[in-house]
C-alpha cells in the first residue's frame, strides 16, 4: 500500500509539475508568437500608409480600394523634379532658375520600383503586391475606409484608416489612420 501511495504521489508532483510548467510558459509563448506576427502586421500597415500618401500625393485623395491601390502600385508613376546645376551661395534658388544657372526638368518614376524596400531587394525577396490586402497569418483581408473630417481649427482634412479584421489578440488590434481625428497618418503601435 506504500509504494501505491508513493507511485500516485509521484504522479501527483509530475501532473501539478507540468501544469505550473503550461501556466507560466502559455502566457509567454502567446506573447512570443504575437510580437512575431504584429511585426508583419505592422510592417503591412505601414506599406498600406506609404502607398495611400503617394497615392494621394498624385490624386489628391485616398483610395477605399485595395484593387485601385494595387493597380496605382503597378501601373503608374510619380513625377519626380531634378535640378540640373548649382544655386551660387549669393542667389536664391529662384533666382539661379531665372538666370538660367539651375535648370529644372520632370521625370516619371514607377511607384512599384520607388515604393519597395531596398532591405527585401538586397535579400532578393521579391515583394508580393497583390497580397497587401491581407493580414498576415490569415486569409481575411484589413478593412480600409476613407473620409474627411474637420479638425479643431475648421482645416478640412482627408484621412483614411485601415485595421486589421483578425488580430491574433482581439484585445489588440492594429491600425493605421484615423476617420475620427487627424493622426498624420498614425499607426495605434506609434
Amino acid at each position: 500500500m506504500k509504494k501505491v501511495i508513493q507511485i500516485t504521489m509521484i504522479l501527483a508532483i509530475a501532473a501539478l509539475s507540468y501544469f505550473l510548467y503550461e501556466s507560466i510558459a502559455k502566457p509567454i509563448r502567446f506573447a512570443e508568437e504575437k510580437a512575431r506576427r504584429y511585426e508583419q502586421v505592422i510592417q503591412r500597415l505601414k506599406d498600406i500608409r506609404t502607398a495611400q500618401i503617394v497615392y494621394k500625393d498624385v490624386y489628391g485623395n485616398f483610395t477605399a480600394s485595395f484593387d485601385t491601390l494595387i493597380k496605382f502600385i503597378k501601373n503608374d508613376s510619380l513625377p519626380l523634379i531634378r535640378a540640373i546645376g548649382e544655386v551660387p551661395d549669393t542667389l536664391t534658388e529662384a533666382k539661379a532658375v531665372e538666370l538660367g544657372l539651375v535648370i529644372r526638368d520632370t521625370i516619371r518614376i514607377n511607384v512599384y520600383d520607388s515604393l519597395i524596400r531596398m532591405e527585401d531587394v538586397a535579400l532578393g525577396k521579391k515583394y508580393a503586391l497583390d497580397s497587401i490586402r491581407f493580414v498576415p497569418f490569415t486569409s481575411s483581408e484589413f478593412q480600409m475606409a476613407i473620409g474627411e473630417i474637420e479638425t479643431g481649427s475648421k482645416v478640412k482634412v482627408k484621412v483614411f484608416e485601415v485595421f486589421d479584421t483578425a488580430p491574433f489578440d482581439p484585445e489588440d488590434v492594429m491600425q493605421v489612420g484615423s476617420l475620427v481625428e487627424a493622426t498624420n497618418h498614425a499607426g495605434n503601435w506609434e
